[in-house]
C-alpha cells in the first residue's frame, strides 16, 4: 500500500520501515540503496588494492593473512578480485546508478523515471549479479584476472563459471537501467525541457545509456559462450578443441572498450556541472559538450582494436584502429577545452567539489595524452602488457571516475539529505587523494617504460624503489577515502541545515526543497530559459 504523503513531507520520511525501503518505487530511495551497495563493494575492492600494493612494497616479500601466506596463485586471486569489483561493481553503475538514478528525472522536471518497478527490479538484479560473482570464492576462486582471457579461464578453476554468469547478470542490470534512462529522457521531460535545454548532466547519461544497451549484450553473449565452452566442451576459444582465443579478445573488447565510456561519460556530465556552479557562469559552449557525448558514444564502438595490436592482427587493422582511436580525443578534447574556457575569467570558488573537478581535469589529461601514446603501435608494443598501460588505465578510470564520483557527493550531499558537510574535512580528503593518487600511479608509468610487467606476483630488485613510492602513495589514497567516509557519516549525523541551495547553482535540481519531496517538485516546473538559467 502506497504510503499517503503529508505537507513538508520529503522522500526520506515518507515511510521509515524496511519495507517501504526494499520494496520502494521513488528513484531516489533506489539510487541511495545503489550508493549503499556499491560504496560496500568500492571498501572491499579497495582493501584488495591496498594488498596487493603491500605484496609488492618490497620483491620477495612474503605476506600474511588470516594465517595463510599470500602465494602467487592467491595473488593473482586478489587481482582478479580487485579488477573484477571495481569495475563491474563501482565504477560501471557507481555514477549512473546512483547520480543518473536520483537526478535525472528532477534534472528534467520529471516525478520519477519512466519504469519504477523497472528501476527496482535493476537494482535487484545487480545485487543477484554481485552474489553470484562472489560465490566464486567458494569453487577454488578466480585467478584469470578481471578480462578472463581464454583458453585460461577455459582451463582453470570451475569459480570461473560463477564469476562471468555474475558479470553477465549485472549486464543485465545495465541494460535495464540504460533503457530506463532513454525512454525517461525522451518521454517525460517537463513542458518546456527541449533537448537542448537539458543539463548537460543528462546528456551524459543519456550517451551512456546508449552504450549500455548496445554493448552490453555483446559482452553478455561472450560470456556465455565461455560458459558454454567450459560446461559442454564446445571449441569457440579454446584452441585445443579447435576454438580462436583472440576471437575471444575481439568480442570482450568490442564491449569492454565502450565500457571505458560507459565509467567516464557520466563523470563528464558531472564535472560540467561542478565546474558551471563554482566558477559562477553559463557553461562555455553547451551544444559543443552535449553533442560531443553522443559523437564519444558512437566513435567508442570503433576503436577496440588498440587492444589487439600484438595479437597478430593485419598491419592494416592497426593502422585503421590507431588513427580511430587518435580520433576519439577530439570530442574529448573539446569537453576539456570548454570546461577551461568557462573557468576563464570566472569568479572559481575552491570548495570540495570545485577541487575534485579541477583534480578531475589534471588526471584525466594525463590519462588521455598517455591513451593517444598508446594509440600508437609502435610505442603500444614496447609497453604492451606493462605498468604503463596499468597507470594510464587508472588515470583515466580512477582518476576521472572516482573523482567525478567524490566531487558529486559532496555537491549533491546537501540536496539529497538537506544536511551540509564538513568542508574543511572534505578539502583534506581530497588533498590525499589528489597527492596519493599521482603518488601511487604515476611512478608506474616509469616503471613500465623500463619494462616492469604488469600482473606479476614478484619483480627484479632494480624496480624497488618506483615500488615502495607507488605503495606508500596507495596508503595515501585510502586514507584519503577514509576521511571522505568520516566526512560524510559526520554530515548526516551532525550536519547544519543546507537550504534549498547553498552553492548558489543555477540548473533545476536546486529549485526543489533540500531533500526532495517525494514527487520531487510541489508542481511540475515550467521550462522557459536555456540550461543553468532558470532564475
Amino acid at each position: 500500500m502506497a504510503h499517503a504523503a503529508t505537507a513538508g513531507e520529503n522522500y526520506i520520511t515518507n515511510g521509515k520501515s524496511a519495507m517501504s525501503w526494499l520494496g520502494t518505487l521513488d528513484h531516489k530511495r533506489i539510487a541511495l540503496m545503489y550508493f549503499v551497495t556499491v560504496m560496500l563493494f568500492f571498501f572491499i575492492g579497495g582493501c584488495f588494492a591496498l594488498l596487493i600494493r603491500l605484496k609488492l612494497f618490497t620483491p620477495g616479500l612474503s605476506l600474511s593473512l588470516l594465517g595463510h601466506t599470500v602465494t602467487a596463485d592467491i595473488y593473482n586471486q586478489f587481482m582478479t578480485l580487485h579488477g573484477t569489483i571495481m569495475v563491474f561493481m563501482v565504477i560501471i553503475p557507481g555514477i549512473p546508478a546512483v547520480f543518473g538514478n536520483f537526478f535525472l528525472p528532477i534534472h528534467i522536471g520529471a516525478k520519477d523515471v519512466a519504469f519504477p518497478r523497472l528501476n527496482l527490479m535493476s537494482y535487484y538484479v545487480f545485487v543477484t549479479g554481485a552474489i553470484i560473482a562472489f560465490c566464486a570464492l567458494g569453487f577454488g576462486g578466480v585467478d584469470t584476472g578481471w578480462t578472463f582471457y581464454t583458453p585460461y579461464s577455459i582451463r582453470t578453476y570451475n569459480g570461473v563459471i560463477f564469476m562471468t554468469l555474475g558479470a553477465f547478470v549485472m549486464g543485465m542490470s545495465s541494460i535495464l537501467t540504460g533503457l530506463n534512462f532513454i525512454v525517461t529522457t525522451h518521454k517525460l521531460r517537463a513542458p518546456g525541457m527541449t533537448m537542448n535545454r537539458m543539463p548537460l548532466f543528462v546528456w551524459a547519461i543519456y550517451a551512456t545509456a546508449i552504450i549500455q544497451v548496445l554493448a552490453t549484450p555483446i559482452l553478455a553473449i561472450t560470456l556465455l559462450l565461455l560458459v558454454a565452452e567450459k560446461t559442454l566442451g564446445i571449441g569457440i576459444f579454446d584452441p585445443k578443441i579447435g576454438g580462436d582465443p583472440v576471437l575471444f579478445q575481439h568480442f570482450f573488447w568490442f564491449y569492454s572498450h565502450p565500457a571505458v565510456y560507459i565509467m567516464i561519460l557520466p563523470a563528464m556530465g558531472i564535472i560540467s556541472e561542478l565546474i558551471s556552479t563554482f566558477s559562477r557562469k553559463v557553461i562555455f559552449g553547451y551544444t559543443a559538450i552535449a553533442y560531443s557525448s553522443l559523437a564519444i558514444a558512437a566513435v567508442s564502438f570503433f576503436v577496440w582494436g588498440h587492444h589487439l595490436f600484438v595479437s597478430g592482427q593485419s598491419e592494416w587493422a592497426g593502422i585503421i584502429f590507431s588513427f580511430i582511436t587518435m580520433l576519439v580525443g577530439v570530442p574529448t578534447a573539446i569537453k576539456m577545452f570548454n570546461w577551461v574556457a568557462t573557468m576563464y575569467k570566472g569568479q572559481v570558488s575552491l570548495q570540495s567539489p570545485m577541487l575534485y573537478a579541477i583534480g578531475f581535469l589534471f588526471l584525466f589529461f594525463i590519462g588521455g595524452v598517455t591513451g593517444i601514446m598508446l594509440a600508437c603501435v609502435g610505442f603500444d608494443v614496447h609497453v604492451h602488457d606493462t605498468y604503463f598501460v596499468v597507470a594510464h588505465f587508472h588515470y583515466v578510470m580512477v582518476g576521472g571516475t572516482l573523482m567525478a564520483l567524490m566531487g558529486a557527493i559532496f555537491y549533491w550531499f546537501p540536496k539529497m539529505y538537506g544536511k551540509m558537510h564538513n568542508e574543511v574535512a572534505a578539502q583534506i580528503s581530497w588533498l590525499f587523494i589528489f597527492l596519493g593518487f599521482n603518488v601511487t600511479f604515476f611512478p608506474q608509468f616509469i616503471l613500465g617504460q623500463l619494462g616492469m610487467p604488469r600482473r606479476y606476483f614478484d619483480y627484479l630488485p632494480e624496480f624497488q624503489s618506483l615500488n615502495r613510492i607507488s605503495t606508500m602513495g596507495s596508503w595515501l589514497i585510502g586514507t584519503g577515502f577514509l576521511i571522505g567516509l568520516a566526512t560524510v557519516i559526520h554530515g548526516l549525523m551532525f550536519g547544519k541545515p543546507a537550504g534549498n541551495n547553498p552553492w548558489g547553482s543555477r540548473s533545476l535540481e536546486w529549485t526543489t526543497t533540500s531533500p526532495p519531496p517525494t514527487e520531487n517538485f510541489d508542481k511540475t516546473p515550467i521550462i522557459t530559459a536555456g540550461p543553468y538559467e532558470y532564475r
